[in-house]
Formats: C-alpha cells, structure tokens, sequence
C-alpha cells in the first residue's frame, strides 16, 4: 500500500489456496458476507493459488474476473504456505489485513469481532484455538506439545496454541513483508515485530472439504524451520552434547586404563562397543544440528526472490499475467536489484 491511497479498503483479506477446488467457493461466499458486515463493503479478498493441481485457479479466477473486489493471485509452482502467505501480504492494500486459510477451519464470521477489539488499540488479534474439532488425538497433541516446546526455546515469546489467523494493521503488514528471511515463520515473525497484540478465542472446526495440507512431514519441517528461525539453544543443547560425550569417553578411557593394568585384555567388549555407538549417535545429532544451521546460511546467502508470480487476476484492471512481478505497485526486493512493477491495464 502506498500512503495517501484513497483507493485503499479498509480491509483486506488474504487467503493462500493449494488444491481447494472443493472448497473456495463456499470460502468467498462466508468470506465476502463477513467483511461485507464488517467493513461496511469497503474491502478487498487476495486470494493466491500456490501451485494446485487441481481446478482451484479457474474457479479463482473466475471469481476475481466478475468481482472487483476479488483478486487472484496465481504462483509458477508450489513455493510453499509460508511463501503465498507472503505473496498475499505483499498484494494487499487494506489499512487492516486479515490473514486466513482457504480451508473453512478458522471462521471467517470472526473478523467483524477481531475489528471491533482492533478499535481498542490493538495492533494484532490473533486467533487462539480454544478447541480443534475433527483432528486426531496425536494431531492435538503433538499440536500442544511444538508450541509450548517453541515458546519455552525461542528467544520471542510466540503464543501458544495460535496459527496465522490474524489481523494486522497496515503499519504491522508492511513491518513483516520487508522481514527478508527465506525460511518464513509468520507467526513468530509477527510476534517478534512486537506492540500490542491481543487473542480472540474460538474454536476450529473440522475442514469444510478435502484433505488437510499438512501431512507429518510437511508439520515436522514447519517444526524445524520455527526452530531454528527463533532460536539457538539447539546449537547449544549441541556443545552440551559434545561436552557429555567428552566427558564419557574420559571416563571410558580411565576404565579401560585400571581394566589393562589389571590383565583383563578382552573383557570389556560390550562396553567398547556401547560407547562406540553412543559417542557416534551423539556425533551425528551434533552434525545434524550444525547441519540445518549451515544449511539455511546457504539458503539465505542466494538471495532469491520468495517466489514467482505467474498471473494476476482482477476486474480492477491488474495485470493478467506477470511472470516475474508481483502485483503492480509491489515491487519483489533483491539485494542490489528492484525488479519494476507491472504497469497497470487500461
């Protein structure tokens, strides 16, 4: 958004998308009634298409061609949540911005509450799920166990039980997109930008349709990056690590001594062999740790865009294609380089 925009909605609405055919057009049905109601239908919905595979850009597309206050947002490939989440963030235009899944779990109905707690000062309301219908009991679980595990190792203090469901004020959206980390954890990003930020609570419902997005590997990695994006102490649970492994290789090497000098040649092979195990298994941890550290140094140090834009869509008249750029007026950063933003249709 650029300052003085007069055309600028009070609200805007992002929604990633990857394979929710099933699902989007009920979405924009709840979705368009909710901030009808609370914006007085001063608003915009971004939706962004993140790779599917399915038919969920011709419905998105579709939906934006006949409504004005729709756009759709198509990515070259699958770039991930976190990566259309930003894209989304990237176009938006509101001086409120709601950030919400496509999947119907998270109630679009709650944004007219969250703008009225917004009017009492705050710069963030955050959804908290108070109760997770239609999961598991090793999906709430786990779900409970990497948050509290998350806050209690980051150095931010990343509330619990809370997804990217949220609203932003401008100053807050514009604050987080220029955050230019590769492996993005919007949640705790937000969180560190700090100021006032408040929960709503709610319950999550079952998916309106379709299959969850997020299988245990896809959540184990989500794990990881959260991780290593906000804290260190598992670089320094590595050095304690090291230091009991010298410290029991010392004591091994002290019995072995008394055990030689005693005469008792073979006996103590069971122990050679379990420290021989141990102080490997504890070497490769380490390795893996340092590992996932180095590994995003690299990463970042490319300095690749987050993603591609293949095709925006709007009766606005945005551009239908940009294979590059994201939405005219936002440019995509590099370091040393701004590619320009697409000229708007006539």
């Amino acid at each position: 958004m650029v300052d003085g925009d007069s055309a600028a909605p009070s609200l805007s609405v992002v929604a990633p998308c990857f394979n929710e055919a099933e699902i989007v057009g009920a979405f924009l049905v709840r979705m368009s009634a909710a901030a009808e109601a609370a914006a007085g239908g001063d608003f915009d919905i971004i939706l962004v298409d993140d790779g599917s595979t399915d038919g969920t850009w011709p419905i998105m597309a579709a939906a934006a061609a006949a409504d004005p206050r729709i756009v759709a947002i198509r990515l070259r490939r699958n770039f991930g949540h976190q990566m259309a989440v930003l894209a989304g963030l990237r176009a938006a235009r509101g001086a409120r911005v709601l950030l919400i899944d496509a999947d119907l779990q998270d109630p679009p109905e709650l944004v007219g509450p969250m703008m009225s707690q917004m009017n009492g000062g705050a710069d963030v309301v955050y959804g908290r799920r108070v109760e997770r219908v239609g999961e598991t009991v090793f999906k709430r679980g786990s779900a409970a166990l990497f948050y509290r595990l998350l806050r209690r190792l980051s150095s931010v203090d990343i509330p619990v039980d809370a997804g990217d469901f949220r609203l932003m004020t401008r100053r807050v959206v514009d604050l987080l997109v220029a955050l230019p980390e590769q492996h993005r954890f919007t949640r705790g990003l937000v969180s560190w930008i700090g100021g006032r930020q408040e929960p709503i609570d709610y319950v999550r419902e079952a998916r309106f349709a379709g299959a969850t997005k997020y299988p245990l590997a896809k959540m184990l990695r989500f794990a990881l990056d959260a991780l290593t994006s906000f804290s260190i102490k598992p670089l320094r649970l590595a050095t304690w690590l090291g230091f009991a492994a010298a410290g029991l290789a010392l004591m091994l090497m002290g019995y072995s001594a008394v055990q030689w000098a005693r005469g008792h040649v073979v006996d103590g092979w069971t122990s050679l062999f379990i420290a021989v195990t141990t102080l490997s298994a504890v070497q490769l941890v380490v390795l893996g740790i340092l590992g996932e550290y180095v590994g995003r140094l690299v990463i970042e140090s490319k300095h690749r865009p987050h993603y591609i834009v293949d095709a925006v869509i709007s009766a606005r008249g945005l551009n239908a294609a940009a294979p590059l750029m994201p939405l005219p007026g936002v440019a995509m950063a590099l370091p040393g380089l701004t590619l320009p933003a697409g000229p708007a249709s006539s």
